[in-house]
């Protein structure tokens, strides 16, 4: 069975102003263009570190694939009504066409990135293009496509904000022998939250690469068998949902069933269909000993009502119908029961169930957090500001010039001019350097990822599982905030506005 892409030539997998680009750039040697995110988190300027994942998956399913003519005719077909009052479109299908015969219908650019999965700051290239001679004018023709990279992106960044507002709860109330817990204290609840498939799959595997607990199997799936060797990266609990519970005849059978068939291992329940306060006095205690007799581990989940209070709620009737202990660090830990709360979230609240539950004497533990369009749809490309600009050119008489877009209404769009590279500095900080300008001592990060056609052997040989024990280790080891625009690429800025301020007032 074909799905919709299946049947859409590669040629419109773009925007339509796209395809008249080629007509009207200049015409070039060489053009170079470049991706970067242009602001920290929700524009956050005390925390700009990101984690830039998913390019790895634009490139292999997309760009690393054979543009043919038979595809090429159907665009052709296609762009002959695309025009304001459906006239032909204009539409470079000679260039097109001569790549298809002459480059074995692989896309002639050379992509260059940031290694997957690399920790990164605001105003890094995380990819640049570059194209040469006739195919020049084909250098941003990629960018609608390589810019969906922002997505797993701001999802892998969310995640790991809330990990870090988590974590530092667990270093107040948890005791280090139970730190182990962490990696499942935000489950992603957002599988049908997504628009697609596709977009589950991407933003599924962005959480995965800082917790474990996934309910998004397409996402666990991919990890696990197309990233990670078929080693388990995500996993998740049997659990009720409010069509389980009310498909009993009460609350209580529905519970008691859920612990004869689940109860001695880690199961949750949904408890409020009708009544969550009623079910927390009344049904909860009626169950008790069915539950302590399979010696399993109980978890709780609201679904309704006032976040925060819906977990205190939780809290305090677990620890009434089956007790707690006190922690090394003066926090109760509830006997193998806790509380899940899936409705609604965002960053926000979560940390505001931190802190209440703390004031409250429970440990961090207790709880675990669920996030559905929380975490994979209330995020857009704005939420970091990515953007792919053109920033190089080489004309056909020879003369370079850089490129940068500098509007004066709004100075945070500025775009970098020049040929880029990336180098770690002694602080393991990626800081960017014009082209050959930086240490020869550190190595140049950005490494190709595509040349013309696909790489053999393929650049992406890191695992799943390897990539998120960097990740976490360069997270935790980089500064929250950071400049890294070198003084060398603060100089080329320097010259070209000063240039760009002579050429205006030429005019």
């Amino acid at each position: 069975m074909m799905t919709p892409l299946d049947g859409i030539p590669f040629f419109c997998l773009t925007d339509s102003y796209k395809i008249t680009h080629p007509f009207i750039y200049p015409e070039a040697k060489k053009m170079v263009a470049y991706g970067e995110f242009r602001s920290g988190f929700d524009d956050d300027t005390n925390d700009t570190r990101m984690i830039f994942v998913g390019l790895r998956y634009i490139i292999e399913n997309y760009v690393s694939r054979k543009w043919t003519l038979q595809e090429l005719e159907k665009a052709d077909k296609f762009f002959s009504t695309h025009n304001a009052g459906f006239t032909p479109f204009p539409f470079p299908k000679d260039l097109f066409q001569k790549f298809i015969q002459e480059n074995d219908g692989h896309f002639p650019v050379k992509i260059e990135a940031l290694p997957e999965g690399s920790v990164c700051y605001k105003r890094t290239p995380v990819y640049q293009i570059t194209a040469e001679k006739e195919y020049s004018r084909l250098v941003t023709f990629l960018e609608t496509i390589l810019t969906m990279v922002w997505y797993p992106s701001t999802v892998a960044t969310l995640s790991r904000r809330v990990k870090d507002s988590i974590e530092k709860s667990y270093e107040e109330t948890v005791d280090e022998d139970s730190y182990w817990t962490l990696s499942s204290r935000l489950h992603d609840f957002g599988f049908r939250a997504c628009t697609s498939i596709e977009q589950s799959i991407l933003g599924g595997a962005a959480h995965l690469l800082n917790f474990d607990g996934t309910d998004t199997l397409s996402a666990a799936y991919y990890a696990q068998f197309m990233l990670n060797d078929g080693n388990p990266v995500g996993s998740s609990i049997p659990a009720t949902e409010h069509s389980v519970m009310t498909s009993f005849e009460t609350e209580r059978d529905a519970m008691k069933h859920m612990i004869n068939t689940f109860g001695t291992g880690v199961y949750a329940c949904v408890m409020d269909s009708y009544d969550y306060a009623h079910a927390l006095d009344k049904v909860l205690p009626s169950i008790a000993q069915a539950k302590l007799e399979k010696g399993g581990f109980l978890v709780i989940r609201p679904d309704s009502g006032d976040q925060i209070e819906s977990v205190m709620m939780g809290l305090r009737a677990a620890d009434k119908v089956f007790g707690s202990t006190i922690n090394k660090k003066g926090y109760k830990v509830l006997k193998n029961c806790g509380v899940i709360q899936g409705d609604g979230l965002n960053h926000d609240i979560i940390k505001k169930i931190l802190v209440e539950m703390k004031h409250a004497g429970f440990s961090a533990q207790c709880v675990a957090f669920g996030m559905g369009g929380g975490l994979l749809q209330k995020v857009n490309r704005d939420t970091m500001s990515f953007a792919t600009k053109l920033c190089h050119v080489i004309y056909v008489n020879g003369a370079a010039r850089d490129v940068m877009k500098v509007p004066k209404t709004d100075e945070s769009k500025t775009s970098l001019p020049g040929e880029f590279e990336v180098r770690l500095n002694e602080k393991k900080i990626p800081i960017v350097y014009p082209l050959n300008a930086g240490p020869s001592n550190h190595p140049n990060i950005l490494q190709v990822v595509y040349d013309n056609g696909p790489i053999h052997p393929s650049p992406y040989t890191e695992s799943f599982a390897d990539m998120r024990q960097r990740i976490s280790k360069e997270w935790s080891s980089l500064p929250p905030n950071y400049d890294v625009i070198s003084e060398q690429l603060k100089e080329r800025i320097g010259e070209f506005l000063q240039r760009h301020k002579q050429t205006e007032h030429q005019l």
